[in-house]
């Protein structure tokens, strides 16, 4: 039987945790699924759990490490279906995830692009992230930048979409070693409305030593200045885009690179961004980290690593 969708999943370094992850897939209720898994040149023992792993649905791809970027585009490349869901190595679907994917794209087709809301998985507890708008069960048709004031809509591990897009959008930027994910998601706001499944079906796993994976090098993040133009046409994008460069502007006053800040600071409309954000990007380096050092003691994500703490929270922009 031909596959309906298939499922990407990225793997570096996850030996922990990749076998949860493809079971998470396996025990799904829709079955007519292929699996793609992409080995990014793991040093660890993760290619010896997945060959563990018996099922003829399954098909892996083993290549040098090249990043997140290269995987996934390589694992949408070698798909045998039109409609491909993405899946990082160490995060997991409720069992219902590619059924409630599979009726939204039933229901909506002449839709291309859909997803589910997320929670965070930590070691004794599941949060689901607070998203704009009420989480109610219904699926509904939203526009990216209007929705993703708090929280993004799409993120690697609740995206599916038809791959036609691409002819669009184009695929991940390579050239992106961290942050490729929201360009990504740039790309397909601006062209696509999202079919949203209000109800949590994914769980992004709490890990502290995904931090050794990550990347603080300023020279290997988005500038987004290629989406100037459509920043001065739609205020909606304006405020989403400046969010992350406000991300940005205080990573490179906490690495004290003030070519950096000037960049990505001189980019913001301040109205876009809150009291208290406007108030931290006029702050002192020292005034930073020391916030930054009392959030890791709640044991929550973090936007940066506290300095001088290796074994805190996950880092994210």
């Amino acid at each position: 039987m031909t596959p309906d969708i298939s499922v990407i999943i990225t793997v570096y370094n996850k030996e922990h945790y990749i076998y949860n992850t493809i079971q998470s897939v396996l025990n799904q209720t829709y079955s007519n699924f292929e699996i793609i898994i992409v080995n990014d040149g793991s040093s660890d023992r993760s290619e010896s759990v997945i060959k563990k792993i018996t099922d003829t649905r399954i098909h892996y791809i083993k290549q040098s490490n090249q990043g997140a970027s290269v995987a996934r585009n390589n694992g949408i490349a070698h798909a045998n279906t039109n409609f491909v869901a993405l899946l990082d190595g160490d995060d997991t679907w409720h069992e219902t995830y590619l059924e409630s994917i599979i009726n939204a794209e039933k229901n909506f087709p002449e839709a291309s692009v859909f997803a589910s809301a997320i929670a965070d998985k930590y070691k004794n507890e599941i949060v689901p992230v607070t998203y704009n708008f009420e989480i109610n069960g219904n699926v509904s048709i939203k526009n990216y930048f209007e929705n993703s004031k708090k929280y993004t809509l799409l993120t690697s591990s609740s995206i599916a979409f038809k791959t036609s897009i691409l002819k669009t959008t184009g695929g991940f930027d390579t050239s992106i070693k961290s942050g490729q994910d929201t360009d990504m998601w740039i790309r397909i706001g601006l062209n696509y409305p999202i079919v949203f499944i209000n109800k949590t079906l994914v769980y992004y796993n709490y890990i502290d030593s995904s931090l050794s994976n990550t990347t603080f090098n300023l020279a290997l993040k988005p500038k987004y200045d290629k989406y100037e133009a459509e920043e001065q046409h739609n205020p909606a994008v304006k405020a989403f885009i400046d969010k992350n460069r406000y991300s940005l502007a205080i990573l490179s006053r906490l690495q004290k690179d003030k070519h950096a800040f000037q960049f990505y600071s001189s980019k913001i409309k301040n109205s876009n961004l809150t009291l208290r954000q406007n108030i931290l990007l006029n702050s002192p380096r020292w005034v930073l980290s020391s916030l930054l050092q009392l959030k890791a003691l709640k044991g929550r994500k973090l936007y940066y690593r506290p300095l001088n703490n290796k074994n805190s929270s996950k880092f994210l922009i």
